[in-house]
Formats: structure tokens, C-alpha cells, sequence
């Protein structure tokens, strides 16, 4: 737990003024006592208490002081609620092994759709970007809880050269870094964390979805490990099967940077031969390290039905993330309702004897 007004717990000090102030008053009390012929005459006359029953309404408004001279400071518990204001970054392959065929009607085909039933199923406050990758990785629409330019850069998306997946997740970190001030972008060299430290991971999450295996610029697991340092959280899935078909694009999928491009493919504008375009084989050794390393975990999936169902579980996986709540409110009531009951139990407790009328 922690304050955000801790000069405020100065408060407290008002529980030993007014011990001191009870001191004081009693003391005089005694100065001014009154001599009286019987002692019996007036114990008969007060009601009758006990010790605890003189205690008890003291150590319950004392306690209530305290209580709310917390509540001033503003105390903060780091609690666990649902993260649906999080951010998810999702880095899509678009290397031209992605027409692949061995997935009906090719890969990228299906990730589209898979992709755009996870975009219109995500509710609340959550923001999602997209990110790109082939052999460079672009950010194609930056972290938005407004679902239309997402959708219609989903469906727009275009094969190209290799396969950049270690660029892909450096991308999503900077992505991240431009709306969460607690995430330092790629660029920022970070200290360096005790071993043995608990770690406290940001609601941010990067989903990678790919077929194949790094070809170029920055290594898998080097990328996760600076994911890693800034406490985000990598979720891999290995998108094919172990049998590759044959390659086949529509205009719409193909680049100009595609290994397609040039006019390579053929029949009647959709079909497509030829067997290259890409890296086909998962790298799933890289593709399980990288998420290990950044807390997260891989998925495979080998067809349309088990990509859609590996989105849609995804947010239940980092569905809960733990964040600074106020609970001054607590502390207020607490300590009002144990100062009333102290006041209450005195007052009555030292309430006089019942007068009985003829």
C-alpha cells in the first residue's frame, strides 16, 4: 500500500493532542473537586461503570481518529481488476508465405478473418494497434478503441519479402511507449533489475501472429527481452501446417515488394503458382523462448477454426493486471462510523439514572 499525501498522516498528531487535552482537563477537575460529607451519598447517585466501560469508548473514537487521518493521506492498494482499458498490439505476417494454401483459401485469407472477429468482439475502453510485417514492420494503425480504421487496414493487407518478427515486436513496444508513459520506448537504455524482483507486467500486450521463422533484421528473443525490461508481455501463435501447398495469391493480396509481384501469378487473376514467397517452416523453438522470456505463451494453430479460438481466448489470458486504487473512502467510513459508536457507547453508558414520576 502506499500514500499519495503522506505529509497528510501529520493528523495523527490531533490523537496526542487530545490524550493531552483529557490530562489537562481531568487535572483540573481534581483541583476543583467539591468536599462533600458522604462519599457513599454520591456513588449512590452516579450510574454505575465499569473499567472497560470506560476504555472501551475511548479506544474506539482513538482509533477512529486514526483511522480517518489515514484516510486523508490518500492510501492506494495495488489490487487486481479486469484490464479492459488495456492496449493490444497486434503484429500480423504479411510475408508472401502467407498464400500459402495448405489453410483454405490461404493463410493470410484466414488471419484477416480471424483478425477482424477479434477487433469486433473486444468491448469496453480496449485500445488495439496494428503492425505489419514482411521483411520491415510498420505500424499500420496506432492503438484506438475506434474499430473502423481498424478493420479496414485488416482487410487491406498485402504480402511482401521476408519475415521481420524480432522488428515486428520492437515496432508494438514504441507503439505502446507513445500512449503509456511507463513504457520507454525501444530507444531508452533502462536500468537494470534486481534478480529475484516480482514482476508487475503493464496491461499493454503484443500478440505476434506468424508462419514462419526470422529472415531478417533484429533477433526474435532480443526483441522480447527488451519487452521483457519494460515489463509489456509477448503472446506468439504459429499460424500453418506441417504441409505446405501451393502459393497462391489474389491482386488484392500482392505488392508491389511481393515475391509475387511482376505478374507471377495467374489464372484469371486469382490463381497463383509457384512455390516461393516466403520462409514456410514455424520457428516454434524461437516463437515459445520469445514468450517465455516476456511472461506471455505460445499458440499453434493449424487451421481457421483454431486461430479464431486462440484470438478469442487471448484477453482471458491477460484478461487481469494489477493497478494503484484509492481506498481513502474506506478509511473515511471506517473511521467515522468507529468515532460514532465511540461517542454513542460514552453517551449512553453515562447516561443518569431513569427519574420515576408517580
Amino acid at each position: 500500500m502506499s500514500l499519495s499525501w503522506p505529509w497528510a498522516l501529520l493528523a495523527v498528531l490531533a490523537v496526542p493532542l487530545l490524550l493531552t487535552a483529557r490530562w489537562w482537563l481531568n487535572r483540573r477537575r481534581k483541583r476543583t473537586a467539591v468536599t462533600v460529607s458522604s462519599i457513599a451519598l454520591i456513588r449512590a447517585a452516579l450510574p454505575g461503570r465499569t473499567a472497560w466501560r470506560r476504555r472501551i469508548p475511548v479506544y474506539l473514537f482513538l482509533a477512529g481518529l486514526f483511522a480517518l487521518a489515514g484516510g486523508v493521506a490518500r492510501p492506494q492498494a495495488s489490487v487486481t481488476v479486469p484490464s479492459n482499458d488495456t492496449t493490444i498490439l497486434l503484429a500480423i505476417d504479411v510475408s508472401g508465405s502467407m498464400c500459402n494454401t495448405d489453410i483454405a483459401p490461404n493463410r493470410l485469407a484466414v488471419a484477416v478473418d480471424a483478425a477482424r472477429e477479434f477487433v469486433e468482439a473486444q468491448e469496453g475502453d480496449t485500445r488495439i494497434g496494428l503492425v505489419a510485417f514482411s521483411g520491415i514492420a510498420g505500424l499500420l494503425v496506432a492503438p484506438t478503441a475506434d474499430k473502423a480504421p481498424l478493420l479496414e487496414a485488416i482487410e487491406n493487407l498485402k504480402t511482401g519479402r521476408g519475415t521481420a518478427i524480432g522488428q515486428a515486436i520492437l515496432t508494438s513496444i514504441d507503439a505502446i511507449a507513445e500512449i503509456n508513459p511507463e513504457v520507454a520506448g525501444t530507444g531508452v537504455e533502462l536500468p537494470e533489475t534486481p534478480d529475484g524482483t516480482p514482476i508487475d507486467y503493464q496491461p499493454d500486450t503484443i500478440v505476434v501472429l506468424t508462419d514462419g521463422s526470422n529472415t531478417t533484421g533484429v533477433d526474435p528473443v532480443t526483441a522480447a527481452q527488451q519487452a521483457a525490461a519494460r515489463r509489456l508481455r509477448v503472446y506468439t501463435i504459429g499460424f500453418g501446417t506441417t504441409d505446405p501447398q501451393q502459393m497462391v495469391c489474389t491482386p488484392d493480396q500482392i505488392s508491389g515488394d511481393s515475391a509475387f509481384a511482376g505478374g507471377s501469378f495467374g489464372g484469371g487473376g486469382f490463381g497463383g503458382g509457384g512455390r516461393g514467397g516466403g520462409n514456410r517452416e514455424i520457428d516454434e523453438e524461437a516463437l515459445t523462448r520469445v514468450a517465455d522470456l516476456s511472461g506471455g505463451r505460445y499458440f499453434k494453430a493449424e487451421d481457421a477454426e483454431q486461430l479464431t479460438d486462440v484470438l478469442a481466448d487471448l484477453p482471458r489470458e491477460f484478461g487481469l493486471t494489477k493497478r494503484d486504487v484509492e481506498i481513502s473512502a474506506w478509511f473515511l467510513l471506517l473511521g467515522t462510523l468507529l468515532v460514532t459508536a465511540g461517542v454513542t457507547l460514552s453517551l449512553w453508558w453515562n447516561r443518569g439514572p431513569a427519574i420515576r414520576r408517580p
